[in-house]
C-alpha cells in the first residue's frame, strides 16, 4: 500500500527534483514503515528533521498496530504549528504542493499534514512606493502569513478575522479576506466573498490581477480599489470598517471600498499635527488638478484665448515661439510623450542609474529641443511643472490616470478651447459620480454630500474631533470611534484653578 502511495505521489508531482520522500521504519522490531513527503525550499528543514523525523524514530517501544503509530504521531507532533488529517489522495498531494509536510503510515488510509512552512523569504523592509518622513517603516512582504502577522501586531482585537480562499486552478494562490467583525459592514464583506468566489481562472500571481477581476468599473480609468504596501495604512483602513484583501506572493494589499479622497491622502497626515496634515493634503489635491489640466489650459490660451494673458507675457511667449514650426498642440503632445518615455526609461533602468539618466536626459533633451527651435521655453516649463505636480500624488495608480487623461484634454483644448476643457471635465465628473466601489459612491462624501465626513477628506481635522466612522463604509450600529471629551486641556482647566493659585 505504501509503495502504491509513493508511486501516486511521484506521478502526481512529476518526480520533481525538489520532491523529498523519506522512508522510516519504526517500532521495537522496525516492522512498521512510514513515508515522510515534502517539497524542498517550501518547508523548514530543521522543523522537519527535529519535530517530525526525530519524533517518528523515537517510537521504538512495542506497538500493536499501524493505527496506534498514526495516533501516536498525531498526539506527539507538538512542535509543528498545524496538524490535520487528510483522507483523500488528491487533497494530500495538493497540500504537499502548497508547502506542507505529509506523513503516511503503512496500513492506514489517512495521512497527516503538518504545517512546517519555511524557505527563503524577503525580510520586512521600508515600503518603497509609499515613503513617509514620520511613521512606521514596516511594509508588507510576499508572504501572506507574514502580512497577517503585521496586521495582528497592530490590531490586537479578537474580532479581527481572516478568511482564506484559494484562487487559480494552476497557481492555487491563497487570497485572504481581512475585516473587523462588528465594525465592517457585513454586506460589503459578503460582496467581497461573492466576487472572489466568481473568479474562475487558471493562474493568479499578483494582487493586481485579483483587483482587475473584482472591481466595480473595469473600463474606468480611475481605480476603484485602493492598494497599499504599508501595514499601518491597511490597519487604519480596517479600523475604519473597510475590508482588506491579501494575496500570497504580493506585497500589495487591496482595500475596499474606497473613494477619490483616499487616493489623494497620505497616511502621514494622521501622524503630523492637523495644520500640517491639512496644508499638505490641500497641496496634493491642487497638484493633482495641475497635473491633469495645466498643459490643456496652456494650449487653449495660446490657440483661442490670448486675451487671458497680460500683454507683456503674451509678447514674451510670442517671441519665444517665433521660430517654432509646430502649433501649440503638437508641441505639447510631443513634449508630454518625450517626458513619459524618459520617466518610463528611468523606472526600468537599474535603481542606481535610473534617476540620474532620467534627470540628465530631461535636461539635455529639453535644452537641445529649445536650441533646435522645436519647442519654446514656456512649453518646456509647463511640461516640467506638470511632471513635478504629478509626483506629488501619493497613489501611483491615480497619478497614471491623470497622466493618460492629459492627452484627450489637450486635444479638446486645441479644438474647442476653454469650452472643450469644460466639456471634458464635466464628462469626467459625471463618470466619477456614477462610479462605485463595492456599492459605495466614489466621490463620497462630496457626492452624495455628507458634511459631517468632510473632516477627514479635503482637510485633516484635529484627531480629537474625528469621533465617528463613515456611515457609508462601517456598520451603522458601530460608528462611534471616540467620545467627544478627548480634546486636550491645559492643567489649570483640569484642576479647576489657575497656575497662580
Amino acid at each position: 500500500m505504501l509503495n502504491e502511495n509513493e508511486k501516486l505521489i511521484r506521478d502526481s508531482l512529476g518526480n520533481s527534483i525538489d520532491l523529498s520522500i523519506r522512508r522510516l521504519r519504526v517500532g521495537e522490531s522496525a516492522e512498521y514503515e512510514l513515508l515522510i513527503v515534502h517539497l524542498q525550499g517550501l518547508v523548514d528543514d530543521w522543523l522537519v528533521s527535529n519535530s517530525i523525523i526525530q519524533k517518528a524514530t523515537e517510537l521504538s517501544r512495542k506497538i500493536s498496530s499501524s493505527g496506534e503509530i498514526f495516533q501516536l504521531l498525531h498526539d506527539n507532533l507538538l512542535a509543528v504549528s498545524g496538524l490535520e488529517v487528510v483522507a483523500k489522495a488528491d487533497e494530500f498531494v495538493a497540500r504537499i504542493s502548497e508547502g506542507y509536510c505529509g506523513i503516511l503510515v503503512n496500513g492506514v488510509a489517512d495521512g497527516l499534514i503538518c504545517s512546517v512552512s519555511g524557505g527563503e523569504r524577503r525580510s520586512i523592509e521600508d515600503p518603497i512606493s509609499e515613503p513617509v518622513v514620520r511613521g512606521p517603516r514596516e511594509g508588507f512582504t510576499e508572504s501572506v502569513q507574514v502580512n497577517i502577522s503585521l496586521l495582528r501586531r497592530r490590531i490586537k482585537d479578537p474580532n479581527l478575522w481572516f478568511e482564506k480562499r484559494v484562487v487559480g486552478t494552476i497557481s492555487k494562490t491563497e487570497v485572504v479576506v481581512a475585516y473587523i467583525s462588528g465594525t465592517a459592514n457585513e454586506k460589503i464583506v459578503q460582496e467581497v466573498r461573492d466576487r472572489l468566489k466568481r473568479i474562475d481562472i487558471d493562474f493568479i500571481q499578483e494582487s493586481g490581477q485579483v483587483e482587475e477581476l473584482i472591481e466595480d468599473s473595469p473600463l474606468s480609468i480611475f481605480p476603484s480599489i485602493f492598494r497599499t504596501e504599508r501595514a499601518d495604512r491597511a490597519a487604519q483602513a480596517l479600523a475604519d470598517g473597510r475590508v482588506a484583501i491579501l494575496t500570497d506572493g504580493s506585497p500589495f494589499v487591496l482595500v475596499v471600498p474606497t473613494g477619490l479622497s483616499m487616493f489623494l491622502s497620505s497616511v502621514e497626515d494622521s501622524y503630523e499635527r492637523f495644520y500640517f496634515g491639512s496644508f499638505f493634503r490641500l497641496l496634493r489635491i491642487l497638484s493633482f488638478f495641475i497635473s491633469l489640466t495645466l498643459p490643456s489650459f496652456y494650449v487653449a490660451i495660446l490657440t483661442f484665448h490670448h486675451e487671458m494673458l497680460p500683454t507683456e507675457l503674451l509678447f514674451s511667449i510670442a517671441a519665444q515661439r517665433e521660430g517654432v514650426p509646430f502649433p501649440a498642440i503638437v508641441e505639447a503632445i510631443m513634449m508630454e510623450l518625450v517626458f513619459e518615455v524618459l520617466r518610463e526609461a528611468g523606472l526600468r533602468l537599474p535603481r542606481m542609474i535610473g534617476p540620474a539618466v532620467s534627470i540628465v536626459g530631461g535636461l539635455v533633451l529639453g535644452e537641445a529641443a529649445i536650441r533646435a527651435g522645436l519647442v519654446s521655453p514656456a512649453m518646456v516649463m509647463v511640461v516640467a511643472l506638470t511632471a513635478v505636480a504629478s509626483f506629488a500624488t501619493p497613489a501611483f495608480n491615480i497619478a497614471i490616470a491623470a497622466r493618460l487623461l492629459r492627452f484627450p484634454l489637450i486635444l479638446l483644448a486645441a479644438s474647442l478651447g476653454m469650452f472643450g476643457i469644460m466639456v471634458g471635465m464635466f464628462t469626467l465628473f459625471v463618470k466619477l459620480v456614477a462610479q462605485r466601489s463595492f456599492g459605495v459612491p466614489y466621490l463620497a462624501p462630496f457626492a452624495p454630500l455628507v458634511l459631517a465626513e468632510w473632516k477627514d477628506s479635503v482637510v485633516r481635522a484635529p484627531l480629537w474631533t474625528l469621533n465617528r466612522r463613515s456611515s457609508l463604509v462601517a456598520k451603522r450600529n458601530n460608528l462611534v470611534r471616540q467620545e467627544p471629551a478627548n480634546k486636550p486641556l491645559p492643567p489649570d482647566s483640569i484642576n479647576g484653578q489657575s497656575d497662580e493659585s
